[in-house]
């Protein structure tokens, strides 16, 4: 396994984009939009992984609750793994708790959550790529 990106909440992502463009001295930034999880995100590609910025596109995505409880910020960390399904099967046996099941996430990806409880405190997500 190894670290995909960081996702960090904002109120706009453009804004937010400009700023860690400047910031980073980054050229490009990608724009996507999930809809299945309610947010708009701007992908910055760093050398060895990536920055999400993350805004909320309903009042129903997790992002929207994430800002009203704690305002923007680190919201997790992804760790990318050639096998989501084994590894999902490998890290239950470990006692690991998920918040829901495999899905679809950006650039054709497939994630889900792990429980914060289950790594003290920190909200992480596997993501694998498709080959």
């Amino acid at each position: 396994m190894k670290i995909d990106h960081i996702a960090i909440a904002v109120t706009d992502v453009e804004e937010s984009a400009k700023v860690y463009q400047e910031a980073l001295g980054v050229h490009s930034v990608e724009f996507e939009t999930v809809e299945s999880e309610g947010v708009k995100i701007a992908i910055i590609h760093l050398e060895n992984g990536r920055i999400e910025l993350m805004q909320p596109t309903n009042d129903a995505s997790p992002i929207k609750k994430f800002l009203d409880k704690k305002g923007p910020g680190l919201h997790h960390m992804a760790l990318e793994t050639d096998n989501i399904e084994s590894e999902v099967s490998r890290m239950e046996g470990c006692g690991i708790q998920f918040l829901g099941k495999i899905r679809p996430g950006s650039a054709g990806t497939k994630v889900t959550f792990i429980h914060p409880k289950s790594l003290h405190g920190v909200l992480a997500e596997l993501c694998s790529h498709p080959k």
